[in-house]
């Protein structure tokens, strides 16, 4: 079987990480989405998303297929109905679509025509950007439980103190010494060739992808991931980064999400809680103003490329755009524009040419070629993004 994931309704009111990438290629937990279906499905799938974005995630078609909406994580419950679904049968929760089988030839989808059968069981979907950081917790036990069933973690070596043993894995080449860590209140994995460096403080849940990096000292508390080469230190709750990014120095995060090639100077800090403990809004993309989140906590949502000097202050639930650029003393807006250049004393667009020499520079760095796929995606998302560009 062929097993093609959408992007479904929840693309827009997940950006700004979905203009670089399709919703499977979010990160929550341990893995991306995809790697979730594919890790239970043994299969690999193709995608079904923006125009833009096909030439780096394309779909492939054939005879038969089955559409998962990739905005539903996997639970083994799930993927056996899936993988049992028939011709002219879909999979619903609710009013939303989670699975349905579709034949090349075709020409329309009308539900009103097929079986639907309503999973009924706990799942988690990703609808909203906080939807990341606030299912991390179960999306790291979920992701934990599938890598580790039946298999061996390497030793835990002696200079490290550590509570609830058994809910630590340690992947091949991993690194780690003189450190605590607490797993009592979430399970710990530190992936390969990964590295956790002295007077490190963990509790968990924390889910440490592959060459990820916890500096000296770093404190981390509250279901945290660590996407692939991530270099973290200062203080982390709750917080999630897609890969690439750093944090690398003394600040506070927490709540937040982080897309890839982000980078925030030393001494950055956000703000996870308003002063009057009232609920906090964010931009909403879908809406074009700021939107409840029923949430009290809640920090930053900064998208791919964009970066911030040092000693940089973000008020509570703040959006950064794409390839931002953010400096200067003071609290800069809670909605940044993608490809904007400044700071609490006002912004200018940031040039394409520029973006392209920083882009550049900072994936070769992680041997990675900035090519005219990834070019060609930014130079689609500046031109979608201008109308956001009022300064």
């Amino acid at each position: 079987m062929n097993y093609i994931l959408f992007d479904g309704d929840s693309r827009t009111a997940l950006l700004p990480f979905t203009y670089t990438r399709p919703v499977a290629d979010i990160r929550i937990g341990i893995l991306t989405i995809r790697e979730k279906w594919e890790k239970h499905l043994g299969l690999t799938t193709t995608t079904v998303t923006e125009e833009y974005l096909e030439e780096k995630y394309p779909m492939v078609e054939m005879e038969e297929n089955i559409m998962l909406n990739a905005s539903f994580l996997p639970v083994p419950e799930l993927v056996e109905m899936v993988k049992n679904l028939s011709k002219n049968e879909a999979i619903f929760r609710g009013e939303d679509v989670i699975a349905f089988y579709t034949t090349e030839d075709q020409e329309e989808v009308d539900f009103e025509n097929y079986k639907q059968v309503e999973f009924e069981e706990e799942i988690i979907q990703i609808k909203n950007t906080w939807d990341i950081f606030s299912n991390n917790a179960k999306a790291i036990q979920l992701d934990f439980d599938l890598l580790t069933e039946g298999r061996t973690s390497q030793p835990i070596p002696k200079t490290v103190q550590c509570i609830g043993e058994e809910h630590i894995f340690i992947e091949e080449g991993a690194k780690l010494t003189f450190a605590t860590l607490n797993a009592t209140t979430g399970p710990i994995y530190i992936g390969k060739d990964a590295e956790i460096m002295e007077g490190v403080v963990v509790r968990g849940a924390l889910a440490m992808c592959e060459n990820s990096v916890l500096k000296l000292g770093a404190k981390i508390y509250g279901a945290t991931t660590l996407g692939p080469y991530c270099k973290v230190g200062g203080e982390v709750n709750n917080s999630v980064l897609f890969g690439y990014s750093s944090k690398g120095h003394d600040g506070f995060l927490g709540n937040s999400v982080l897309g890839e090639w982000c980078n925030l100077g030393a001494d950055t800090n956000n703000s996870n809680l308003k002063n009057n403990y009232a609920e906090v809004k964010l931009w909403s993309y879908e809406t074009g103003r700021f939107a409840k989140t029923g949430l009290q906590f809640c920090g930053l949502m900064m998208g791919d490329h964009s970066k911030c000097g040092i000693n940089t202050m973000f008020n509570t639930g703040t959006v950064i755009g794409v390839s931002a650029n953010i400096f200067g003393s003071g609290f800069p807006r809670n909605f940044v524009p993608s490809f904007s250049w400044g700071g609490a004393s006002g912004f200018t667009e940031y040039k394409m040419n520029k973006v392209d020499e920083v882009a550049e520079v900072v994936m070769r760095r992680r041997n990675i070629t900035y090519d005219t796929i990834d070019k060609g995606i930014l130079e689609t998302v500046f031109e979608e993004t201008k109308k956001y560009r009022n300064y």
